[in-house]
């Protein structure tokens, strides 16, 4: 994560302004970032790959944002996955930028979506709110009419265009390594990116006397970022396994074709692609991305992922009973006192092994 120097801590003193995510767990305020200088914070930065680091230095208000989206996007895969084996649990803890699951995974082709869509949305929020420079509404809609169904663009379109095409220059970035892995990675960054695209929605409002619609303006709107996150979960459910294709002269991979089909079929655009099977996530192991399920609430009753039975990997479980006391049913009595009742309640509670 990012370490917040003396000398920043010190200015954070003179300056109250609102502290703002920069990366996970660590706060940073806008006008430190000013102050310090955009080549010391960006230095500063873990894990970011040169030209995201030359990106961070030319738009330093552009990097909060850029944080704010990553972190949306481990916020949401670890809703997502709240009751796996695998929960995102290992996602952000050095830093919400560049993270990466080693093995490529399912769970690696939902985390490179997620971030690459989070940051996308992140930023075209930014700009609709004007808290960027260089954007701000969807200038490409102004003005014109749709005659045919009776209506005019007006207010402030989302302009998701811009929010996607600095998300792929940030977060694509990263890919340096001309390898299978590299073709996995901008793939499922850009579906994740695509999915944010294809939910945008068209907001009207109806001008006219007395509510009649005698004029109507209408602009885009970005979809709730956990509507994104429940469909790029869809997408992991039915991900498909790939492999890379070499050029006849290069040694490099050139792209990414379906496992075991015929011919050279090429996974869709919305498509999640996987290189490798997923471990078992039993154990703690930082290569896989696994905290391991030690410890982890399970259910006793349940029958699906978060049961006992597969959370805990067959390794059982222990079984905490707690009981809860309070005052209940208290009534007012003339003059002048309250008098209740003592309730209590069981409860069990399950952790593995």
């Amino acid at each position: 994560m990012l370490l917040i120097s003396s000398r920043s801590a010190l200015l954070s003193v003179y300056y109250p302004q609102i502290f703002l995510i920069l990366t996970s767990g660590s706060y940073l305020a806008l006008s430190s970032v000013v102050a310090l200088g955009a080549n010391i914070i960006c230095n500063k930065i873990p894990g970011l790959a040169p030209r995201q680091r030359a990106l961070c230095q030319s738009r330093p208000d552009a990097i909060i944002v850029i944080g704010e989206g990553a972190q949306l996007g481990i916020n949401e895969c670890q809703y997502q996955f709240r009751y796996g084996r695998w929960n995102c649990s290992a996602l952000g803890e050095r830093t919400v930028f560049g993270q990466e699951l080693r093995v490529g995974s399912r769970e690696a082709a939902f985390t490179y979506a997620i971030t690459a869509a989070g940051v996308a949305h992140a930023v075209t929020a930014a700009c609709s709110q004007g808290n960027l420079s260089q954007c701000g509404c969807d200038r490409e809609k102004q003005g014109y009419h749709n005659r045919e169904e009776g209506w005019k663009w007006g207010g402030c379109s989302a302009d998701v265009k811009y929010g996607v095409e600095f998300s792929r220059r940030f977060v694509d970035a990263r890919e340096i390594k001309k390898n299978a892995r590299r073709l996995m990675n901008l793939h499922n960054n850009e579906a994740g990116r695509k999915i944010l695209e294809k939910r945008t929605k068209l907001e009207c409002k109806c001008h006219g006397v007395s509510g009649s619609c005698t004029t109507k303006t209408c602009w885009i709107t970005l979809p709730r970022f956990r509507e994104v996150g429940y469909l790029l979960k869809e997408r992991y459910s039915d991900a498909v396994q790939v492999e890379p294709v070499r050029a006849s002269r290069l040694r490099q991979p050139s792209f990414l074709r379906l496992k075991q089909a015929r011919g050279y079929q090429k996974p869709t655009e919305t498509d999640l692609v996987y290189l490798e099977g997923s471990p078992n996530y039993c154990e703690e192991d930082t290569v896989t991305g696994s905290a391991g399920t030690r410890g982890r609430l399970c259910n006793g009753t349940s029958t699906h992922t978060d049961s006992c039975n597969l959370m805990c990997c067959g390794r059982g479980y222990n079984t905490h009973h707690y009981t809860r006391v309070w005052q209940c049913n208290c009534k007012f009595h003339w003059c002048c006192f309250v008098k209740c009742n003592t309730c209590s309640e069981k409860s069990e509670v399950f952790t593995c092994k």
